[in-house]
């Protein structure tokens, strides 16, 4: 019995099309890792960047790219005796709003346990090199009620008194938004 050609050609393509969905659903989930900045610098030292008082401007973007809203902060930086850090934050919205949010960074074996007020999964904050991650989920007002937003957070350090701050939003595995910002120390 022999088997069509073009049943045979219909096969390999099918295959040739599975293995490329799944090198492009890999390649989906490669992102940077901290080993990437190891080398790089200036060093970005949590405890001594996050000190004082500094200002943050920013703008953050909905799913498509577009910026909603823009955004000026103020921080507190302090570090008690124990090595447990506070950063008191003010943001500044141009539509008027106001929020804060307050960070406790407890040190743990591999960095920092992240926490605050509306943070509902604490964060592991880590770094090397010139780069910060920490990966945590915040509650956000949506509507009339909140919704629970996975927060995807790298900062770069590009002068000893700049840092670069970008956030990737996404819920259940989709991203909704970014959030892009500048921190100055004062």
């Amino acid at each position: 019995m022999q088997i069509p050609l073009v049943s045979v050609a219909v096969t390999g393509l099918v295959r040739v099309l599975w293995v490329l969905f799944g090198v492009w659903l890999l390649a989906g989930c490669a992102g940077p890792s901290l080993e990437d900045y190891s080398d790089r610098g200036p060093a970005l030292i949590p405890d001594q960047f996050f000190a004082g008082n500094l200002l943050a401007r920013g703008v953050v973007k909905d799913y498509s790219g577009e910026v909603i809203r823009t955004f000026d902060a103020d921080i507190t930086a302090s570090w008690d005796e124990d090595g447990t850090g506070t950063l008191d934050e003010v943001f500044r919205f141009d539509d008027g709003e106001v929020q804060t949010r307050v960070w406790t960074l407890t040190p743990v074996e591999q960095g920092y346990r992240a926490t605050a007020g509306d943070v509902v999964e604490p964060g592991l904050m880590e770094w090397q090199g010139n780069a910060i991650h920490m990966n945590y989920v915040l509650q956000v007002a949506y509507g009339d009620g909140t919704l629970d937003v996975r927060m995807d957070d790298w900062m770069y350090l590009v002068t000893p008194d700049t840092l670069i701050n970008q956030t990737t939003m996404s819920k259940w595995g989709i991203e909704v938004g970014e959030i892009v910002l500048v921190i100055q120390r004062q």
